[in-house]
């Protein structure tokens, strides 16, 4: 399974449980885990706003469906990643999660989640602590992509991207493990009028592309 280059590396939420803990807290929680065939709509199945979702195994996005019926990709989830109503601020007139591949997703009551009879259990208080890390990680990248969005020109974009990426790693090499439609999907932008502006990019020698692979020739003021 391959991550998109725009995804911060995220804890699991079970860090620091045991197996025999983490059946506990399945079973506290009175957890339901649910398994999705590839392509299979995942939100639209559960039809539950107040639900909090752990993709346990296998791989899924959500996509915004705008009213000329495009799709734009807003996030991927992968093994352990967290989502619902209640985290990605998603609903189900715009958006669709959707299993890229067979998946298998566990999902949480949010009354359930939040009673506080739970913090008498150690494992639940370093799980909710996993938690609020996550959420917090999800809300920085959401805040860059935000901050990329906001730029006008697709040129503008572009280089708040390379400077993000560049601000991560301290690296002049940007990967991309898929493709270009990816990172047109990312910055919702026209795939051919990206690869113009590219093109423009790569003659004024402000990068180099070999392969998936973009080269920066300048250094982004981070």
């Amino acid at each position: 399974m391959v991550k998109y280059f725009w995804v911060i590396n995220m804890n699991s939420p079970f860090d620091g449980i045991t197996e025999l803990q983490k059946n506990k807290l399945f079973k506290l929680l009175a957890t339901h885990i649910y398994t999705f065939n590839k392509n299979e709509e995942v939100l639209q199945t559960l039809k539950n706003d107040n639900i909090i979702c752990i993709l346990l195994e296998g791989y899924a996005h959500i996509i915004n469906i705008n009213y000329n019926g495009e799709e734009n990709l807003v996030e991927e989830l992968y093994e352990n990643s967290v989502f619902g109503t209640n985290i990605s601020d998603i609903d189900y007139s715009e958006y669709q999660v959707r299993a890229i591949e067979d998946s298998k997703v566990l999902v949480i009551d949010y009354k359930k989640l939040v009673d506080y009879k739970n913090i008498n259990h150690n494992y639940y208080n370093v799980f909710i602590i996993n938690l609020f890390e996550i959420v917090n990680s999800k809300l920085k990248m959401n805040n860059d992509r935000i901050r990329i969005l906001t730029k006008k020109s697709i040129r503008d974009k572009l280089l708040a991207f390379f400077e993000n990426e560049y601000k991560k790693s301290r690296s002049k090499f940007i990967y991309l493990p898929n493709n270009f439609k990816d990172l047109a999907d990312y910055l919702s932008i026209n795939r051919s009028a990206m690869f113009r502006e590219l093109k423009y990019l790569k003659d004024e020698k402000f990068i180099k592309i070999d392969g998936k692979k973009i080269i920066l020739l300048y250094t982004p003021i981070v």
